[in-house]
């Protein structure tokens, strides 16, 4: 009820707010629409960059940037709500000036594609956003690929035009998560745990679009009524990029601890590599069933981060010589298995040092328990 009660209230003060470029507002000839991606970050949540539609028509006082980005970080169980895939983001609009501060102080560059569509088509596409805005349709609940701020704005430009004229015209050849994966440059242990969560969606062809660069790109290749759907990009906003730097976050951190844990040749550091990549398996099968994220379903990932680990503990425990061997045997199968499924995907360097330390720590268990006479009773 209250969450109803909110919305209710958020809509209210959104339609009071629209009201000086709502529905009724008749754009002159010489108003404008464009499309305006802005850049990635080094934060989490600026990684992807951003997409958002700018309307501007001087002669009405009008310049209002339209976007479906935003979401509440006060929304109750917000970590869950993300991680289970039903939380709520919505569109908002802002002034141009004020849309522009937010990325001046993130110094993210911020660049302009005007679309060259007639006057009745900018006007019915500020009439479709009003209408969005003061409407339940202005929620939705995000979705990483088929549903974001940048797929949102690719469905109402289409619905504007009146047919599927924005389409992926880039590196359809390429899976999703080939095309996600440079993203993750800047931080190694974001692209390990990436790399490791995502399941088989990720490994289909990127038809859609659904990064705010991705676009920017497609646009510039679309033709509309035979001429080019936009003008050349334009840059609004540059900064040079800088390349955060971390004493932990990288690979050779990466390397060292895994070589510790092989080189240290300690049972008690084996288990708890063993029980923590178990434990991590029976994470990924939980948010394989738990989460609305098609992305973190079907994770063959599941094969190195073994939950038959816990198991084995658990006879390593009791001393159960055969099991031990058996579930070890049956372990270094699986990681045979996904070595062999990993051959053509782009993550297979950076799972590629836990492989070699699971093996390795497996093999000595074997070793160590052929040795051990068991006792006869």
């Amino acid at each position: 009820m209250k969450s109803l009660l909110k919305k209710i209230l958020f809509i209210l003060l959104l339609i009071s707010s629209m009201s000086s470029f709502g529905q009724n507002r008749i754009l002159s000839k010489n108003a404008s629409v464009s499309i305006i991606t802005c850049d990635t970050g080094n934060e989490s949540y600026s990684l992807f960059g951003h997409t958002a539609i700018r309307i501007t028509d001087l002669e009405k006082n009008l310049d209002v940037v339209f976007n479906y980005g935003a979401f509440d970080f006060k929304t109750p169980n917000f970590v869950a709500k993300f991680a289970k895939g039903d939380l709520e983001y919505f569109a908002v609009a802002n002034n141009f000036s004020d849309f522009m501060n937010q990325y001046t102080y993130e110094k993210r560059s911020v660049f302009e594609q005007e679309l060259n569509i007639p006057l009745a088509k900018k006007q019915k596409l500020l009439d479709n956003l009003t209408a969005t805005l003061s409407s339940s349709e202005s929620y939705y609940t995000y979705k990483f690929i088929d549903k974001n701020c940048t797929s949102m704005v690719v469905d109402i430009l289409n619905k504007t035009l009146g047919t599927t004229v924005i389409v992926k015209k880039t590196d359809t050849d390429k899976t999703y998560r080939t095309i996600l994966y440079p993203y993750f440059d800047t931080s190694f242990y974001e692209k390990l745990g990436t790399s490791i969560i995502f399941g088989k969606k990720v490994d289909d062809f990127g038809t859609r679009i659904f990064l705010p660069l991705e676009l920017h790109k497609s646009l510039k290749l679309i033709q509309y009524e035979n001429h080019p759907l936009c003008k050349e990009s334009k840059t609004v906003l540059e900064f040079k990029k800088e390349t955060p730097s971390s004493c932990w976050d990288n690979y050779y951190t990466y390397a060292f601890l895994l070589a510790f844990i092989v080189l240290i040749n300690k049972k008690s550091i084996d288990i708890f590599y063993l029980f923590t990549m178990g434990l991590l398996g029976l994470f990924f099968a939980f948010m394989g069933f738990y989460s609305f994220h098609d992305e973190l379903a079907y994770n063959y990932n599941i094969l190195l981060f073994n939950p038959l680990l816990l198991v084995l503990l658990y006879f390593s425990y009791t001393k159960n010589r055969k099991w031990i061997i058996n579930l070890c045997l049956a372990n270094l199968f699986f990681l045979f298995v996904y070595v062999l499924f990993m051959l053509n995907k782009i993550h297979l360097l950076i799972v590629l040092p836990l492989v070699f330390t699971s093996t390795i720590i497996l093999v000595k268990i074997i070793i160590r328990e052929s040795k051990r006479i068991p006792v006869v009773i």
